[in-house]
């Protein structure tokens, strides 16, 4: 075979007549995102998951970890009984909305969710497995955090926030015991759980569901009419607990408990208050006002003084950095199913250890916390490395090469796909359980059908769009692609003239 796509051979992948960049223009209607790689399944999700042990449990079912047959990665999944949801419809809209919501986050603060099951008897969510526990215990064996800490468990829980608001998201039951960390430590990851009373809401419209836990929730749910800022009066109260070890508010039962917060008196009166700053007490007042019109918002709570006094833990030494920047300027994608399956893997199957460095160096780039990067935000930081006119060209070029979804954005999950090293997502072991993720009836070949099952959730292509991606790996022209076909185009990556 010949070592160039433009050859004129039947048995290239692109003739000479189309190229391969024509032929990913032409499929640019195609506009996918993370939420786009969650797939729906009749099927019985024992056949795809050994479960292991009970991470939970309430009314509507339980919470447990299993393990992938497919690749051995580990999954929380959240099992709701068809049975409960049937007795109460609201129950049923609640999951759906929960679904719907996870669907459209993209962000390294919020938890991810991979797949949906619906069998005989329930409906299975999973989502990645959080293995540092709840943020609740974590402060427990502590009694209360040291300032810096707080600082940085708090930037992430607000920066998760912020995020949701922007997409108009709700989440409405933020606590402690829905914070979880990757790891027992100061500089872990956190991950924001549990949104199965989320709401995707209309700006400047109010909310009247009474939404939440009696210790976190804001004033305006309980009288009946509110915003996406009762979030923020949760992460005050959050904030509150792990400073000083001691909820806000109290009282012999949940009935004096909530009568309190409607008072909203709040003390900073105590000894555990005499080692925190004036600033942190100040970023409090402001979340924990009660007029709602007035509270800070979470993008407002991050510029907030508290938060640039100190910088959080930053372990991103220079040469991560330099190498970060590198493999983003030469991120290429020549075809559209390239970019497609290094998206899939960098959605679905990357270790928190292999995407640990992008993820710091995201947030670090990431100056608005709203969990994108602009084209303004990768312009000041590619200025402290380049000249001006430089740095536009190459934030020009990168936009154009990494925005899967042509957003003018880059999110989350593009970025990881464009900021690590091809070579560590096109392995041979991604690339064997991407192909069988695409291959959904184990034929050992991939056709057209097939990538709309995948990928076809929301999007209403026209079959010669599926066709298309198809014809860009078909070598043999069969109408399908077998996996020596799909490797050899995602081996092209990054340098689409050489042959392997």
């Amino acid at each position: 075979m010949g070592c160039s796509p433009s050859d004129s051979s039947s048995n290239v992948i692109v003739s000479s007549k189309t190229s391969a960049s024509d032929k990913a223009n032409k499929a640019e209607s195609l506009k996918l995102n993370a939420g786009s790689f969650i797939q729906q399944h009749k099927t019985n999700i024992y056949k795809h998951y050994n479960f292991d042990q009970r991470l939970g449990h309430g009314s509507y079912g339980i919470v447990r970890s299993a393990l992938s047959k497919l690749n051995s990665v580990k999954r929380a999944i959240k099992s709701i009984k068809k049975s409960v949801l049937s007795s109460s419809p609201s129950s049923k809209t609640k999951l759906l909305d929960e679904v719907e919501v996870l669907k459209n986050l993209d962000h390294p603060n919020i938890v991810k969710l991979f797949e949906v099951y619906d069998d005989d008897d329930y409906y299975h969510l999973v989502t990645e497995f959080v293995q540092g526990g709840e943020l609740l215990d974590y402060v427990m064996k502590r009694k209360y955090l040291s300032e810096s800490d707080a600082k940085c468990f708090m930037k992430q829980i607000l920066s998760g926030v912020a995020y949701c608001h922007s997409n108009n998201i709700v989440h409405r039951d933020l606590k402690l015991n829905n914070i979880l960390l990757d790891k027992d430590s100061p500089d872990a990851l956190i991950k924001i759980i549990d949104f199965g009373t989320s709401k995707i809401f209309k700006p400047k419209s109010k909310m009247t569901e009474k939404y939440g836990t009696p210790l976190y929730v804001a004033p305006e749910v309980l009288n009946g009419s509110y915003t996406e800022k009762c979030d923020i009066w949760s992460c005050g109260v959050i904030m509150y607990i792990i400073l000083s070890g001691k909820a806000p508010f109290t009282g012999p039962n949940e009935n004096f408990i909530l009568l309190n917060i409607v008072k909203g008196r709040i003390s900073y009166d105590g000894p555990e208050w005499n080692t925190v700053s004036d600033l942190a007490k100040d970023l409090l007042r402001k979340m924990l006002i009660r007029n709602p019109d007035v509270r800070i918002s979470a993008s407002q709570a991050l510029e907030h003084a508290w938060f640039h006094k100190d910088a959080c833990h930053n372990s991103i030494s220079e040469e991560v950095q330099k190498n970060i920047w590198k493999n983003l300027s030469s991120f290429q994608a020549e075809y559209k199913l390239q970019h497609i399956v290094l998206t899939f893997i960098a959605s679905n199957f990357l270790s928190k250890e292999e995407a640990q460095k992008s993820i710091e160096f995201f947030k670090s780039v990431d100056k608005n916390n709203d969990g994108k990067l602009s084209r303004e935000e990768l312009l000041e930081a590619y200025k402290a490395k380049l000249g001006p006119k430089e740095a536009e060209i190459e934030v020009d070029k990168i936009l154009k090469k990494a925005d899967i979804n042509s957003s003018g954005f880059i999110d989350y999950t593009e970025f990881l796909a464009a900021s690590i090293k091809p070579e560590e997502l096109i392995s041979d072991k991604y690339l064997e359980i991407a192909f069988k993720a695409f291959d959904t009836d184990s034929s050992g070949k991939i056709n057209a059908q097939e990538l709309r099952e995948v990928l076809g959730n929301g999007h209403h292509c026209k079959d010669k769009m599926w066709i298309k991606l198809i014809t860009e790996a078909d070598i043999n022209g069969d109408g399908e692609i077998d996996y020596n076909e799909f490797k050899e185009v995602m081996m092209r990556v990054g340098s689409p003239k050489t042959c392997k």
